[in-house]
């Protein structure tokens, strides 16, 4: 029954989703897999959290959609999320739905999921906020000024929208938490979050990889086509470690960096 239920719910907003523009079709069907998945097994709580970083990534995809255009030609993919992103996203939520529906001790399940949740909502606010800062990015790493959308490139209005973005889905997931440990639950979360979205950065300024076009003279994410036609060429990186790889293992860091947290200082 509660299956029915999930993937009913999920195949609607999948759906709806699909129509408005925020998703592929390939996006549609992943979103209709792992939000079933998280609806039907994690139930109310964890479908908030979900909801949550999906409408508002998908409203600030969205938002001042003309001052980003020209980052389209550095950006891997533009705002309509495809199932490789979906996955990125979301894939270990589902998983750990999968398993808080058969543990005995869901509690650390539930505080991974919410730090991975903080974690991806946190970088993703950090991307779509950041680029709209008037000041060039930094390297995370070396702190030398890049280009806005260079992979690895912070800014100060990027890092107040990723707290932002991570202190969010904190307080939510507290809110569904014992009011014993609600405060804990948010403080976990939100490290968590800012970890996960501080590790994305790491990744993108070292290992993630970055293709050069010839004909435009930039440096991009997107392969084996460019915006202009061209074909892109590994600049630096591992070939395998894309946009999509990191999302997923910054996913990992947060729920990983909450969940040891809260076991810490609990």
């Amino acid at each position: 029954m509660y299956l029915l239920i999930g993937f009913t719910l999920a195949g609607i907003i999948a759906f709806i989703a699909t129509k408005a523009g925020s998703l592929t079709r390939s996006g549609g069907l992943a979103a209709f897999i792992t939000g079933g998945l998280i609806f039907s097994c994690g139930g109310f709580p964890w479908a908030v959290l979900l909801m949550i970083f999906f409408i508002s990534s998908s409203l600030l995809s969205r938002l001042f959609a003309n001052r980003k255009e020209g980052l389209n030609i550095v950006f891997s993919k533009d705002s309509r999320r495809d199932c490789w992103q979906v996955f990125a996203n979301g894939g270990l939520g589902s998983v750990l739905a999968l398993f808080y529906s058969i543990s005995d001790t869901p509690t650390w399940i539930w505080l991974c999921f919410a730090g991975a949740m903080a974690a991806v909502n946190a970088d993703t606010w950090a991307t779509e906020i950041g680029v709209l800062s008037g000041i060039k990015p930094r390297l995370i790493t070396t702190r030398r000024i890049v280009e806005r959308g260079t992979s690895g490139g912070v800014t100060q209005l990027g890092n107040l929208a990723s707290a932002g973005g991570a202190v969010l889905i904190g307080i939510v997931s507290g809110l569904f938490s014992e009011s014993n440990v609600m405060v804990l639950t948010i403080i976990a979360t939100t490290i968590g979050g800012v970890a996960g979205a501080m590790f994305d950065s790491f990744l993108g300024a070292t290992v993630q990889a970055i293709y050069h076009c010839r004909t435009c003279q930039k440096n991009t994410e997107r392969h084996p086509i460019h915006t202009c036609g061209s074909r892109t060429e590994l600049a630096r990186g591992w070939r395998w470690l894309n946009n999509d790889v990191v999302n997923f293992l910054a996913s990992v860091v947060g729920g990983t960096v909450a969940t040891v947290v809260w076991a810490s200082i609990r």
